[in-house]
């Protein structure tokens, strides 16, 4: 059987590999410094072999282990280059592809969730998967009245060994430093946990496709593919085609790079008041540049729901930024419990730490980097920053933690991109309390 392994003991052991390896390495890594090898040239050797086997472990691993991957590669931008190199075609992979289950089990879940006549309401069927994400794969097929589908199977076992890896994960989440200095993993970890029981149920996700498909029925620019069937652990979809993402961010045109860039911000800006809903795993894989220029999206199994579409403070927030107006945005901040009423802070300097990040709103077009993203990263990340020192001192209140991790996430699939436009136009249509 080549679905999720469960048995405790053997994914903790094949987790347990990580830390050790990454240990052994750091140990042979002293030995060469040692012997007169230059640190940097150790350091990146180290981050590499580190990266390697990390991507290998989770990939194997499908389950939560590999959602954590799927949701570390989003921040793949920040890398520094000489790391980021050797392994993106890993994270490419793990975007995209895992080792499937056997045909034996695909039926069998497919008979317990379809019915045992499963197969007379499909022409065809494909046993070979067409994709493979974290607890499910996907299989090509056509429905009984022609439509070309998209079946989307869940991994039996996929939720105790979600919970499993993500626990086991945040033992170890100091090993990931080796990778990215001064990212924080646990927070990651906690809010990807909390929202296992979501995903795991594909009749919540199935509704989360609908209400999607329905706020874009007949859109110029974004296709969400319409739900067909449903059940707790199957849904069948209608079929899109396209160029993913990540083959975009390898090999595309500098046309598809800016289209796609667009089209995913406004995704991003326009979903929580046109579906109450914000598509919250951004990463490459779930998004298709298609033929005709729309963007596909799929996999709805993450999602914000925001009834009443993003929090008020955003928008004002942006523009007294923009327009230099500390006061306002240090009371505001206050106001929404960014900031504690007993931490003391400069309002200058709260502003002086906001605006970098939003250079991408600042003027008509903005051209997202890898070099922007990583300067970003070591400004807000090395303890020697006075943005670092102000950070410590904000709080995250909780209703803002998932749409924090979705915009730092699509902003880093924009600097794969290497995309350039006018983002800012897109800012001033869709979030609300921008322009006034």
């Amino acid at each position: 059987m080549s679905e999720i392994p469960r048995h405790t003991f053997s994914r903790t052991a094949r987790l347990a590999s990580l830390p050790l390896g990454a240990a052994g390495r750091a140990t042979i890594g002293l030995g060469k410094r040692l012997g007169g090898r230059p640190a940097e040239q150790v350091t990146l050797e180290l981050q590499q072999r580190t990266a390697e086997q990390l991507f290998t472990v989770l990939g194997q691993l499908k389950g939560g282990a590999m959602k954590f991957g799927q949701a570390l590669s989003v921040f793949e931008a920040a890398f520094p280059e000489d790391v980021a190199g050797p392994y993106r075609a890993a994270l490419t992979k793990l975007q995209e592809a895992a080792p499937p289950m056997s045909t034996a089990t695909v039926h069998a879940v497919l008979a317990e969730q379809l019915g045992g006549g499963w197969r007379r309401r499909f022409t065809t069927f494909d046993d070979v998967p067409a994709a493979a994400a974290s607890i499910g794969q996907v299989h090509k097929g056509i429905w009984g009245d022609g439509r070309v589908v998209a079946v989307k199977v869940q991994y039996p076992g996929a939720g105790p060994a979600l919970m499993a890896d993500l626990n086991q994960l945040a033992r170890f989440a100091r090993m990931f430093s080796i990778l990215v200095p001064g990212l924080d993993i646990k927070p990651l970890l906690t809010e990807l946990k909390a929202r296992v029981v979501e995903e795991l149920d594909y009749s919540l996700e199935a509704q989360a496709q609908r209400d999607f498909a329905a706020a874009y029925a007949g859109d110029p620019d974004i296709l969400v593919p319409r739900v067909v069937a449903s059940a707790p652990k199957v849904v069948v979809s209608e079929w899109i085609t396209g160029t993913p993402l990540s083959q975009i961010i390898a090999t595309g045109t500098r046309a598809q790079r800016d289209r796609a860039g667009l089209l995913t911000s406004t995704l991003h800006f326009s979903a929580p008041s046109r579906a109450g809903l914000m598509h919250a795993d951004p990463h490459p894989g779930n998004f298709r540049l298609l033929d005709d220029g729309r963007l596909g999206v799929i996999d709805f199994g993450a999602v914000a729901r925001l009834p009443d579409g993003l929090p008020d403070l955003i928008g004002p927030l942006c523009r007294q930024s923009l327009d230099g107006d500390a006061a306002g945005v240090l009371a505001g901040l206050r106001r929404e419990g960014f900031i504690l009423p007993s931490v003391p802070v400069d309002a200058p300097a709260v502003l002086k730490y906001l605006r970098p990040m939003l250079a991408p709103i600042a003027q008509e077009r903005f051209h997202f980097t890898r070099a922007w993203m990583r300067a970003e990263a070591a400004r807000l990340a090395d303890p020697r920053t006075e943005a670092n020192k102000l950070g410590r001192q904000l709080n995250l209140p909780p209703a803002y933690l998932l749409i924090h991790r979705v915009t730092i996430g699509s902003i880093g699939v924009l600097c794969q991109l290497d995309a350039e436009g006018p983002f800012r136009a897109i800012v001033e249509r869709w979030l609300p309390g921008f322009s006034g």
